[in-house]
């Protein structure tokens, strides 16, 4: 009896910036992009909450090797929060818990944001993503679980004031990873002493991503669904879109190599290569048209050795049903 070959999905490697539609989880935007470029591999670079939209980078194929470099890089948010009400998930999904009336003046409001610039400890939501025993901490919540969290060190580069008319507040805030914007604004509502939750929230960029690259799901569906019409490959539409794996780690230090010296690199090893940095991470290309192939660290000897690889061969997938 014969078995059946699975089709795991072609080949295809680089990074989507999708625009997330509010309504959906950002891994069932995940899904459906990995669906629509028919990829093998592929993952997302920081969850949004439904409630929200913007840049969601999706990683496809080798490209999610250097997903963590995204995961750990500033973002930028829109957020929308009205004051006077605080729900039990500090957005418009949870339920009121609280109504107190909106006394704050322009005065109150600026020495309040004050206080959240800069370096600070903040305590997740029970409603966060974040795991405890490998658990999402949202689901302890919706078991009426309190699990104690330790408080996490973040950075508010900028946080401006946008608008302020009667209940509503519109900020714009630059923060480093694991910044809980949620967080922020319930605790700005508790500092003036009535309550807010974030009612509409938009990522505007990531590292140093541009906003113009950004793609929606109509946008793509509507390439595939033309391609198909036309019957032409789809990959033609889609694959033009994706930004190289490289732009991930954009912010490291190059260090280029001979095309001997990266031989001994992507069989594991570590070389010596003249004005590498001392420390840290580094960018690694090869020849004077520069071909990347991946992210090394420099060891207590000084040599740069490899730790995450790009690893693209064979034959290429015609398979684009």
């Amino acid at each position: 009896m014969s078995r059946r070959r699975r089709f795991k999905g072609r080949d295809v490697h680089g990074i989507l910036l999708l625009h997330k539609p509010s309504g959906i989880t950002s891994n069932d935007a995940l899904q459906q992009v990995k669906r629509i470029y028919n990829a093998a591999k592929a993952g997302h670079t920081g969850a949004l909450d439904p409630l929200a939209t913007g840049m969601l980078p999706i990683c496809l194929g080798e490209a999610t090797k250097f997903s963590q470099f995204l995961l750990d890089a500033d973002k930028r948010y829109q957020v929308t929060a009205k004051l006077g009400e605080r729900t039990n998930t500090s957005d418009a999904d949870g339920t009121v818990i609280s109504t107190r009336p909106v006394v704050v003046t322009d005065s109150q409001l600026q020495q309040a944001l004050a206080r959240f610039r800069g370096d600070s400890l903040q305590v997740p939501s029970m409603f966060s993503a974040l795991k405890h025993q490998g658990k999402p901490l949202y689901e302890y919540a919706r078991e009426g679980i309190e699990v104690e969290r330790e408080a996490r060190p973040i950075t508010v580069y900028e946080l401006n004031l946008l608008e302020f008319s009667g209940d509503k507040l519109v900020l714009d805030i630059h923060c480093s990873k694991g910044t809980y914007i949620r967080t922020i604004i319930d605790d700005l509502g508790e500092l003036l002493g009535c309550g807010a939750h974030v009612t509409q929230l938009h990522r505007s960029q990531v590292a140093r991503y541009p906003a113009e690259r950004t793609v929606t799901l109509e946008q793509l569906q509507s390439l595939f669904e033309t391609c198909k019409a036309e019957g032409r490959p789809p990959r033609e539409a889609l694959d033009p879109l994706l930004l190289p794996m490289d732009t991930a780690v954009a912010e490291l230090p190059e260090v280029n190599m001979s095309e001997v010296v990266a031989s001994y690199v992507l069989q594991g090893q570590a070389v010596q290569v003249a004005n590498a940095p001392r420390d840290g991470h580094v960018r690694m290309t090869v020849g004077a048209e520069p071909l990347f192939i991946g992210v090394g660290e420099i060891d207590d000897d000084g040599k740069v050795a490899p730790r995450r690889l790009v690893r693209i061969g064979g034959e290429p997938d015609d398979n684009d049903e």
